[in-house]
């Protein structure tokens, strides 16, 4: 049977540069690799890959969306709170919930939900 080695999503976007601004900027990734012909990229922080392009005409898209989330477990969620909070458009607010995790949510520029979470037994129960 194949083995799975990793997800890196490919997400659309309308708008290549400032996509790959908000996450560069605001969230701390780095531009692995971009091919303006193809209107791709591939962005990377830790061990977190994502991808981005416009939508390829064959796809029939009608509108940029997903109908979820994108949930990154990640260290120290307090202080990226603190500094995205003021520079991304809020979904939630952080807050401890009873299954364990203290997570906040902010949209990026496309409109895709990204939520951020630490397990409460790795900073304590703040709340």
């Amino acid at each position: 049977m194949s083995r799975f080695t990793g997800l890196r999503p490919m997400l659309w976007t309308e708008n290549l540069d400032e996509t790959i601004g908000f996450y560069i900027h605001i969230l701390g990734f780095e531009l692995l690799s971009r091919n303006d012909e193809w209107h791709w990229a591939s962005l990377r922080k830790d061990h977190v890959y994502i991808m981005f392009a416009l939508p390829n005409e064959h796809e029939n898209n009608v509108a940029i969306g997903f109908t979820g989330s994108f949930y990154f477990n990640v260290d120290k969620v307090e202080e990226l709170w603190e500094d995205l909070k003021t520079k991304a458009q809020i979904c939630y607010e952080i807050e401890t919930f009873e299954w364990g995790m203290r997570e906040f949510a902010v949209y990026d520029n496309n409109g895709y939900i990204l939520q951020f979470g630490e397990p409460t037994d790795n900073i304590g129960n703040t709340e």
